[in-house]
């Protein structure tokens, strides 16, 4: 029997929000919950009652009679098609003088804001985009950083029902215009530049070139960021306006236009690099629904607690983040570089803020692990009780790292969902106890399972796709551009006709966990053996010198070989020796099939602008194919060592 390495105390497990629900559903049923798994059956059985609860955890509108339409439809289910509210609403909940957000930023910029603070410079916000224009449906679209701007544009434009969509400052003028030009903003929301590792970035003839090149643009609103104290530059740049000016004059009580369940919220973006990003259209209902029970049942979070996810804007869990007012919380934004000016930048965020609940990528808490930070012995933490982690697996040893370095008592939270339906399927249980390697549990109402390649059942243990194989509330509402659903039902439906097949290579375990082993299109094959690129990565970060890594198939006589490119500490170079060491790691703890053919050192890894590894980038270009949209990578120029390496031709 497997271990635990943390699991709460009786007295921790019976005071969650959790814990109340299963005692009430037991007392109103006269079944007994005897456990997560008694109340995920439950919430698959009974998905009308069950989203009914969630709703009842402090929705703001009407829900209706009817819960479910069609629900044997995937897609085409509809859910509370006579429900009525606002998003806005449900974030701007309270007028208090408690504190609603706390921006900071890498130079130790820090603006706190109570919810009446909040709710007032969103009400201007919104007079302002009512006088330039924007109706409901409409797109208000946001060049931002992750500040108190942000979420004061976001929530402006759904009080008037207008559709928010938001890039980080770092794209570039191409990249920014392949996603906001496919939607067509009424109203685009940006800063006058951002911050990054001690460096200052002007964006004033980025904007300058946008506004020009988005003809159905109104308005351009513009904040200071590289000085906050000073006004914005607007000379030359067409129909902008400042931020003051824009919210300056008396304040007008906060109207919420009520509006249906699915009623576009967000258009969030996929990451662009096998073509121009797909622009994913999600509704207000279903994004507020899955949140609530995210936050409030999964995360245990509530008025008190105090919520923080290193992000960016162009990120979905930024739009998570945010929804984080619904439940009660506090948010602390951050932007900037992680490691700016030193590496315990973000820890000391968290021990001055009394952060709860602290989410970050896998990457950031395996850098912080090769960095040999003790950021329980170096800041006071007694505040955190949970720490969230996403955007690639996070490897076994890391979850020692956690328990070892930074708090013995403490939820890690390993969550796997993503941009397609802006949460998750798998994710954290304040109930259950944490495995090594593991994500604790599958997200109630979200019937998650792995199947093989001809679409059957995996049994525990084996590896197949992860799927869904009922409908859930927050799917997207399609793709933007898509009016007849076709690229929309190509991107999840069409592997496995009736059941949303999502991209990742995973496992259920014997403890009711799940295991992610990377993306299904990115699964090596030599010899016909599938191996999920995560497995090799496990191996290869219990290797010192290396800082991170890459592993991609090169076709290769007939077959595929396994070609891993590694990333040194600052001076190292790759030797036999050091190659004889990964290789002899992988073979031990993995198996001979996972050892690499070759292994090549380089100087950096392309990655997405919100920190994730691009295998198929590095596939495409080392088979001489192109790479398309390469906007969309933060670090572009590092695909050209990846051309015609004389490694690769032997």
């Amino acid at each position: 029997m497997t271990t635990p390495l943390w699991q709460p105390s009786p007295e921790r497990r019976e005071a969650t929000q959790l814990a109340a629900l299963m005692r009430e559903l037991a007392a109103e049923t006269g079944t007994p919950f005897h456990d997560y798994a008694d109340l995920h059956a439950w919430s698959l059985d009974h998905p009308e009652a069950f989203w009914s609860r969630v709703w009842g955890l402090g929705v703001i509108g009407e829900p209706g009679q009817r819960v479910l339409e069609n629900p044997e439809a995937m897609p085409g289910a509809r859910w509370f098609p006579e429900a009525r509210l606002n998003f806005a609403a449900n974030l701007l909940r309270r007028r208090d003088d408690g504190p609603a957000l706390i921006a900071c930023d890498e130079r130790g910029r820090r603006q706190a804001l109570s919810h009446a603070e909040l709710a007032d410079r969103v009400s201007r916000l919104a007079r302002a985009l009512r006088d330039s224009g924007v109706q409901r449906g409409d797109r208000v679209a946001g060049l931002v950083p992750n500040s108190e701007h942000a979420v004061i544009a976001m929530l402006a434009a759904a009080s008037l029902g207008a559709v928010w969509s938001s890039c980080s400052p770092d794209f570039g003028v191409q990249g920014v215009l392949d996603r906001f030009g496919q939607i067509e903003p009424r109203v685009l929301v940006a800063c006058d530049g951002y911050h990054w590792n001690g460096k200052a970035i002007a964006l004033h003839e980025r904007l300058r070139e946008l506004v020009d090149a988005l003809p159905g643009l109104a308005r351009l609103v513009l904040f200071p960021f590289l000085a906050p104290e000073a006004a914005p530059d607007t000379r030359g740049i067409d129909k902008a306006v400042a931020w003051d000016d824009a919210l300056a004059g008396a304040a007008e009580p906060l109207e919420f236009v009520e509006l249906p369940f699915d009623h576009p919220l967000y258009i969030l973006y996929s990451s662009g690099t096998t073509g121009r990003p797909k622009c994913i259209v999600h509704g207000a209902g279903g994004t507020l629904l899955q949140h609530l029970k995210e936050h409030r049942l999964h995360c245990d979070l509530g008025e008190g607690d105090v919520l923080f996810y290193y992000t960016t804007c162009g990120w979905m869990m930024w739009n998570w983040l945010v929804s984080g007012l619904a439940a009660g919380a506090t948010l602390v934004l951050y932007d900037g570089s992680p490691f700016a000016p030193d590496a315990h930048s973000l820890w000391r965020i968290a021990e001055r803020e009394g952060v709860t609940c602290f989410g970050t990528s896998a990457r950031y808490l395996t850098a912080c692990a090769k960095e040999e930070l003790q950021p329980g012995r170096d800041h006071d933490l007694s505040a955190l009780d949970t720490l969230l982690s996403t955007g690639s697996a996070l490897p076994h040893e890391t979850f020692d790292y956690v328990y070892r370095a930074i708090k013995e008592d403490l939820l890690l939270a390993s969550i796997s969902g993503g941009t397609d339906i802006v949460s998750c399927f798998a994710l954290g249980c304040p109930i259950r106890p944490v495995y090594r390697g593991q994500l604790q549990c599958r997200g109630l109402g979200m019937a998650v399972a792995v199947h093989d390649e001809s679409g059957e059942p995996c049994d525990v243990g084996e590896k197949g796709e992860l799927v869904c194989t009922r409908p859930f509330p927050c799917m997207p509402l399609g793709f933007w551009n898509d009016p007849q659903g076709e690229r929309y039902h190509g991107a999840y439906f069409a592997r496995f006709p009736g059941v949303w097949a999502h991209g990742d290579y995973a496992e259920l375990t014997a403890e009711d966990g799940l295991i992610i082993h990377g993306r299904a299109d990115t699964v090596l094959n030599p010899g016909g053996v599938r191996i999920g690129t995560a497995e090799i990565y496990r191996q290869v970060e219990k290797v010192e010198e290396v800082l991170e890594s890459l592993c991609i198939g090169q076709q290769w006589q007939d077959d595929e070989r396994v070609v891993l490119f590694v990333r040194l500490r600052d001076g190292l170079t790759l030797d036999d020796a050091l190659r004889r060491r990964i290789r002899d790691t992988i073979r031990a703890n993995a198996s001979p099939r996972h050892v690499p053919a070759r292994i090549v050192q380089v100087q950096d890894l392309p990655r997405t602008r919100s920190g994730k590894l691009v295998e198929l980038a590095v596939r495409n270009v080392v088979h001489g194919r192109p790479v398309t949209n390469p906007e969309s990578l933060a670090n572009p120029a590092a695909l050209a060592e990846f051309e015609d390496l004389p490694e690769l031709r032997e």
